[in-house]
């Protein structure tokens, strides 16, 4: 009797201590498992993050990469003053290693670098410009530099000479009219210090640069010009 009982206490001793062991296994189990799912969870926001947009790739235009534009309005040194601003099409694609980074036909802009009317007789007209902006066939807009293209007006020497050839004409009919030949001789100077005076207030012609017109300008420092894949 004594054994059985004993046997009795033992094996309900075995029992216990085997679920107690069943549940340690269950927890182990259970918290091994858990970083197992937050892993997991932080797997799936990598896996986001790759389908995300790549990078753009991006192209640099060297120093000195010619840019052909041809104007759209007429630049005068009569309707611009230095500093306003101007928008021209591109002549000629602007390609680079054999991508093109913008088509012909995109816009430019530019703006007046100096808009000089000039001075009196000698001193000519001049209109500076360069280019500063670029669309890209992407749609993006990339601020440049570029070399300036400097036209300068026609010499006025020949209109000058003119209008003092005729000031003397006319001061030596009058001057003879008045006192014969001396007077005609003094009429003359007169006449011509009149005309003189014509030309010293009378500006040149202004410096122009016609609508259509083609030009060539060259960056003056690298660019970064980014598209998209």
């Amino acid at each position: 009797m004594r054994l059985n009982a004993m046997v009795h206490v033992g094996l309900a001793l075995a029992a216990v201590l085997l679920q107690a062991g069943c549940s340690r296994d269950r927890g182990a189990t259970q918290e091994a498992a858990a970083p197992e799912k937050t892993a997991g969870a932080r797997g799936g926001g990598s896996g986001a993050a790759r389908t995300a947009k790549p990078p753009a790739n991006t192209v640099t235009l060297p120093e000195g990469t010619p840019l052909v534009v041809r104007t759209t309005v007429a630049l005068s040194t009569n309707a611009q003053e230095t500093g306003q601003t101007f928008t021209a099409h591109l002549e000629q694609p602007l390609v680079h290693g054999g991508r093109e980074i913008a088509p012909k036909g995109v816009e430019v802009e530019g703006k007046i670098v100096e808009a000089d009317k000039g001075g009196r007789v000698k001193d000519r007209a001049s209109l500076a410009i360069q280019l500063t902006r670029l669309h890209t066939a992407s749609g993006r807009v990339v601020e440049i530099s570029t070399s300036a293209i400097t036209r300068e007006a026609k010499a006025t020497k020949g209109k000058d000479a003119a209008k003092i050839g005729i000031g003397s004409g006319v001061g030596a009919a009058i001057g003879a009219i008045a006192g014969g030949g001396n007077g005609a001789a003094i009429g003359a100077a007169a006449g011509a210090g009149a005309g003189t005076g014509v030309a010293l207030t009378t500006r040149g012609d202004p410096a122009v640069t016609p609508s259509e017109t083609v030009l060539n300008f060259a960056l003056r420092a690298p660019v970064t010009v980014a598209e998209s894949r």
